[in-house]
């Protein structure tokens, strides 16, 4: 056990001194929000800038007319249609609008020529801007003035409760719980690409520098192996600790000089009201913020969090074990890539699973047994736990995930404890499968 800790101590030291991971973790926190705020200020600044899209127009149609807006500048042409391509195609302008003679019950063959393809955004908006105009039409065939169609157009806000036998009623919000699940079992997705290669990685350059070989001679490769997962799991544990602490000191910092945090204490001043009737006043005057409030609150933060770090270490002590497997049988990276397929398809069938089939029903077949299975569990219950899981389904999937890594583990230990030292052998699935049945 002593040695084991020693080689924990040892991966865990390597790595956190050095330089990349110390830029890494720093820079991190950093990078993300300035990448995402630097794409909504040019996103912004873009369409400010933009200039309306310059369309000529071939309308056949006498009823069809198009106004001019803030992404469109019309400009109509007489003339037939393939003089009006001839003149287009001599412009400058974005395209050419073609509208034939259209019945407005059902507008058919109107054209969009442009001289390289279209946004789906362009198309989008175009398309909005003929619908509307052959709406007014309809409107005024059938005698239906905007006024009474705008009584008649209703917006429902649909409010959802959790309620069950063995607890109290509760709101919720699908958004919300769709957002947690996205976020939490991507990084889980990402982080055991990141750190499992890191683990075969560095196998791999230990075997090739021989000093696996000095340090087997005094360890048993089991427990090298089992070290080295182990030492590169806290090691991303710690680095996750230390960016959810930085990305929090930097929310609160950018709340309090945004002035959000003063926002409570001005209305009190104002008011000369106490904190607790502001609020609640606020509440009362405004449903969708008191039933923001609700939802938030109904966040299991801790539960979520605590799930996450047991589904990250099970995760990545599954799939660590598979890697280092992988990079004990290879002499190069390159050589590792034939081995990678059956590794990475269990992960990637996690995540596409969370997006397709969670979001949908996250209490559906396919959700329930894909947060079984251990291959993919870490990815697909993170995705399910914020719509709540109960709690039989969540102890049982912990089960399986500490039985799965239990086996990779072993499984990967039969083979990392030949391949370790072999040198030159050209390694497919059947000198695996060899060494896995070689007796101690």
């Amino acid at each position: 056990m002593n040695k084991i800790l020693l080689i924990i101590q040892r991966e865990f030291l390597s790595r956190v001194k050095k330089k990349s991971f110390l830029i890494a973790t720093l820079l991190v926190p950093l990078l993300f929000p300035t990448i995402i705020g630097g794409m909504i200020y040019f996103t912004v600044l873009e369409k400010e800038n933009a200039a309306a899209k310059k369309i000529m127009v071939v309308s056949e149609s006498e009823s069809v007319i198009l106004t001019d807006n803030e992404d469109f500048d019309f400009s109509n042409l007489e003339g037939s249609l393939d003089m009006a391509i001839t003149t287009f195609k001599e412009s400058e302008h974005y395209g050419l609008l073609y509208i034939p003679d259209v019945d407005i019950e059902s507008p058919q063959g109107i054209t969009l020529y442009t001289q390289s393809t279209p946004g789906p955004t362009i198309v989008n908006k175009l398309e909005n801007k003929l619908e509307s105009v052959v709406k007014d039409l309809k409107l005024v065939k059938y005698q239906i003035d905007q006024e009474t169609l705008s009584k008649l157009n209703t917006n429902i806000s649909l409010n959802t409760r959790i309620t069950s036998e063995d607890e109290d009623e509760k709101q919720s919000n699908s958004g919300i719980a769709s957002g947690i699940g996205y976020v939490t079992g991507f990084l889980i997705y990402m982080f055991l690409f990141i750190y499992g290669g890191q683990v075969m990685q560095g196998v791999i350059e230990e075997k090739n520098s021989k000093i696996v070989e000095v340090i087997v001679s005094t360890v048993k490769p089991f427990h090298f192996m089992l070290g080295k997962v182990i030492g590169v799991a806290s090691v991303g544990l710690v680095q996750i600790i230390i960016w959810v602490v930085l990305m929090g000191g930097i929310y609160t910092g950018a709340a309090s000089y945004l002035g959000v945090s003063n926002t409570q204490s001005q209305i009190e001043l104002a008011s000369g009201t106490s904190s607790d009737e502001q609020v609640n006043a606020q509440l009362e005057s405004n449903p969708k913020i008191a039933k923001a409030f609700e939802e938030i609150s109904n966040i299991p933060i801790v539960s979520i969090v605590i799930t996450f770090i047991f589904y990250f270490i099970g995760g990545y002590l599954l799939y660590g074990a598979l890697f280092a497997a992988v990079g004990s049988a290879v002499d190069t990276p390159a050589d590792a890539q034939q081995f990678m397929l059956p590794i990475m398809l269990p992960i990637i069938i996690g995540f596409f699973g969370m997006t397709m089939f969670v979001f949908d029903d996250p209490n559906g077949t396919m959700s329930f047994w894909l947060s079984m299975i251990p291959f993919t569990s870490p990815i697909v219950m993170m995705g399910r736990i914020g719509f709540g899981v109960p709690i039989w389904e969540l102890a049982l999937s912990m089960l399986f995930l500490i039985g799965g890594f239990i086996f990779t583990i072993w499984l990967a230990g039969r083979i990392y404890r030949v391949g370790i030292l072999m040198h030159g052998t050209k390694v497919n699935y059947k000198v695996l499968a060899k060494w896995f049945m070689m007796k101690n």
